[in-house]
């Protein structure tokens, strides 16, 4: 769909509510957490369920395995900038760096630099390499309140072999400024694996300009997607280096013709499609079915549409909190974060009482790492964040209240 095509379609869905089953018992703003599913995505998940409960009554051939599958891969493409043989399906962002951690061509000393505070599939990936190949995981600590790209250039070494980190930190939404830590991994051949989690389908993201050589992602956030989807992209040129290992039969040269397959020797097709999670089976799995119809309703809208709206609700939100209650734990400045944003209590128990109060009151975030994360989408309104604020702001005159009834 072209750019124009996109913003007209974006600017003619003025109630974008309407594209979700209703949900009026609560403000839900943890679509960092948990991406609603759109109308479009649960009755695709409803057709797949729907064939496979009879499947005599649909087309069964090689078309109805690979037709959803290449749809999909091909709007993953267009999401990240790639093109779709760049592209494996997979259960989740920890597929694609376990797609690494046995891909390449480790040596003993090798290491893997990421950060302190990562999401934890960084060190339930790369720390068990220590026994198994002899490779060190480093964890840097930002310099600053956030993590940036000259902590980790700093921390480079000529053994370092890989640098994999988010692109968007789930704790605090601070976004990397991945483009000049790309150009120093590069310089001295070290890798860049970009965890896109936390703002794929969110943020505009082009895989050149990122200067990534792999992505992973999991679908069931900003992609909307059903839980234990996601997708790995490797830059094209990686796509033989990585070491050979088993894969899925679907993935074999020539397996679109299912009359035809080859058993005495196998050959996985010359493109990503060979780190493909078994078993993806095209129509009849409800959550790639749903995938494609969520990335699909994504790719449609635009990431750069959700990006602005959800920019304005959370400046909104930063601007407006209370700071003798909270302070912020995000970057003020947009441009320096994801599509959300995180405060928290002037102590730990300050913010696990402000958490409480909001759920109770059924504004729906989450908090993580000592961080209230507030996490809001196209359907979302400046009266949902107004409604946030006001559930803190009354904090403040409660805190008050009571310390004049204590004097």
């Amino acid at each position: 769909m072209l750019f124009g095509q996109r913003r007209s379609l974006a600017r003619s869905m003025t109630n974008w509510r309407t594209e979700w089953f209703e949900f009026d018992d609560a403000v839900y703003l943890n679509s960092a957490a948990e991406g609603l599913m759109p109308r479009v995505a649960v009755q695709a998940v409803e057709q797949a369920v729907e064939a496979k409960k009879f499947p005599h009554r649909a087309v069964i051939s090689a078309s109805a395995y690979v037709g959803v599958q290449n749809g999909l891969r091909a709007t993953l493409a267009t999401l990240v900038g790639g093109r779709p043989e760049e592209v494996a399906l997979t259960t989740g962002a920890s597929a694609g760096t376990a797609t690494l951690a046995y891909g390449i061509p480790w040596k003993p000393g090798d290491e893997v630099l990421t950060s302190t505070g990562e999401f934890p599939l960084q060190y339930t990936t790369w720390a068990p390499l220590a026994e198994r190949e002899g490779v060190a995981l480093r964890a840097v600590a930002p310099t600053g309140p956030f993590l940036g790209a000259q902590d980790l250039i700093a921390a480079l070494t000529p053994r370092t072999r890989l640098v994999s980190v988010s692109l968007v930190r789930f704790n605090d939404g601070s976004m990397l400024d991945a483009a000049p830590l790309a150009a120093a991994c590069h310089a001295q051949g070290t890798l860049l694996c970009l965890d896109v989690s936390q703002c794929c389908g969110a943020v505009p993201l082009d895989a050149a300009q990122l200067g990534a050589d792999f992505l992973t992602c999991a679908g069931y956030k900003w992609l909307l997607s059903p839980y234990g989807t996601g997708f790995f992209w490797a830059k094209a040129e990686h796509l033989q280096t990585l070491r050979p290992g088993p894969f899925y039969w679907m993935a074999t040269a020539g397996a679109d013709d299912f009359s035809s397959l080859e058993f005495d020797d196998p050959k996985p097709a010359l493109a990503a499609r060979r780190w493909d999670t078994p078993e993806w089976a095209g129509a009849f799995n409800p959550n790639l079915a749903g995938m494609a119809a969520a990335a699909a309703f994504v790719e449609r809208i635009g990431p750069q549409v959700v990006q602005a709206h959800n920019r304005g609700l959370v400046d909104r939100l930063l601007q407006g909190l209370p700071r003798d209650v909270v302070e912020l734990a995000s970057p003020l400045d947009a441009t320096r974060r994801g599509p959300f944003g995180c405060f928290r209590g002037h102590t730990p128990a300050r913010t696990n009482e402000i958490y409480e109060r909001l759920s109770r009151e059924r504004v729906v975030v989450s908090l993580r790492e000592g961080n209230i994360r507030v996490a809001p989408y196209l359907f979302n309104t400046e009266h949902d964040i107004d409604r946030l604020l006001d559930v803190v702001s009354s904090m403040s005159a409660v805190g008050a209240k009571a310390r004049d009834g204590d004097s």
